[in-house]
């Protein structure tokens, strides 16, 4: 079965190989390589050496952002959400069972937040510490761009969490040339190619140590993971974790490395996503958002008349591809991941697998 979902995604035998090793996160020989992992993360994300650090989390990437809002946000402070996206309203969820004040900036979900927009809303809530952005909304397959919104909350003295759960790994980030950035947050899956089982933010040092006390958890708490790391070294866990994945996310690594890295997974991923979305578009079907607009992570589609997403999915499945089987955009729609360990000709397989669906369930006319 091909798996075209934005996460989790399908990954390379040796990947999923690398989990069948029973490990003991305590013994002194798997010290070296979560140590190892923390530090390939770090340069990643472009951080620098005593200014950033990896803090791990045995979690789901909504849970990260929980952890991320709780430690960094200060209680007496708010933090504004821009919402084009599903996973912007989990951030405003997250943040206000936190405790937090949260301020939403209602964004359509076919586009961007702007620099503009960011700039007004700061200036209209000076109450707001931070902007928490999410790099990549998979509802509908947009994009914000957290380096040009970045210099707005930096210029405005502010602070961001970045939620790039969907992003890290394929759309560049660069924390040393982005000081505003408390952190930004993903997973071991997703653009990774590894398996699920842990998050990571990567951290400024600094800001981790002004949070002390601020999370109101200690599972979630970042100052925690960090002060745990400060005292007991790189190599130490705080609680027992699902530590096979962190050994396939050192072959992952390894992937990626060889295939050289950020740029090369984008180029990839890129030419994933355009061809998907010709090839739907070729078939009648209406992408959800303009090509401009179209980030190289999900191709979203709208829904055809007649459609009924459940069957769609099962008469895919019968072609050899499982999508997601809900969708979480404004309008009803489907969408088909372009991430994982996939290619183009997975690309032709998925376009000739809809068109397959679609006939079956006699819908290629209303398409």
């Amino acid at each position: 079965m091909l798996l075209l979902t934005p996460g989790p995604v399908q990954t390379h035998p040796s990947v999923r190989a690398a989990m069948a090793e029973d490990v003991a996160p305590w013994d002194s020989s798997f010290r070296p390589l979560y140590t190892r992992l923390r530090e390939r993360i770090r340069v990643i994300a472009g951080g620098v050496e005593g200014v950033h650090v990896t803090l791990p989390l045995q979690v789901a990437g909504h849970m990260m952002m929980e952890a991320a809002l709780r430690t960094f946000v200060p209680a007496d402070r708010a933090v504004l959400v821009p919402v084009n996206g599903q996973y912007a309203r989990r951030a405003v969820k997250l943040g206000r069972l936190a405790g937090r004040r949260v301020v939403e900036l209602a964004v359509p979900d076919t586009r961007g937040v702007t620099p503009s927009e960011i700039q007004a809303a700061l200036a209209a809530h000076p109450e707001c510490s931070h902007v928490a952005l999410v790099y990549s909304e998979t509802g509908s397959g947009i994009v914000n761009d957290p380096a040009a919104i970045g210099a707005v909350v930096r210029a405005a003295g502010r602070r961001m969490i970045v939620d790039a759960v969907s992003a890290f790994g394929a759309l560049p980030i660069d924390l040393a040339q982005q000081p505003e950035i408390d952190t930004v947050l993903f997973t071991s899956n997703k653009c990774l190619e590894g398996l699920p089982g842990f998050a990571f933010a990567v951290s400024r040092i600094d800001s981790c140590e002004a949070a002390a006390g601020h999370a109101g958890s200690w599972s979630l708490d970042l100052a925690d993971v960090w002060a745990n790391t400060r005292a007991s070294g790189m190599g130490s866990l705080r609680f027992t974790g699902p530590v096979q994945s962190l050994l396939a996310l050192d072959v992952a690594l390894d992937r990626f490395d060889a295939e050289g890295g950020q740029p090369a997974r984008l180029a990839r991923y890129r030419a994933n996503a355009d061809a998907l979305y010709r090839g739907l578009k070729g078939l009648g079907l209406k992408p959800y958002v303009e090509a401009a607009e179209q980030g190289p992570i999900v191709v979203t589609i709208h829904q055809p008349a007649g459609f009924v997403l459940a069957d769609f999915v099962e008469a895919l499945k019968r072609q050899g591809v499982l999508i997601s089987s809900y969708y979480t955009s404004v309008q009803s729609s489907f969408r088909i991941g372009t991430i994982g360990d996939v290619h183009l000709a997975d690309m032709e397989k998925a376009v000739a697998a809809v068109k397959a669906a679609l006939d079956e369930l006699g819908l290629r006319q209303a398409a």
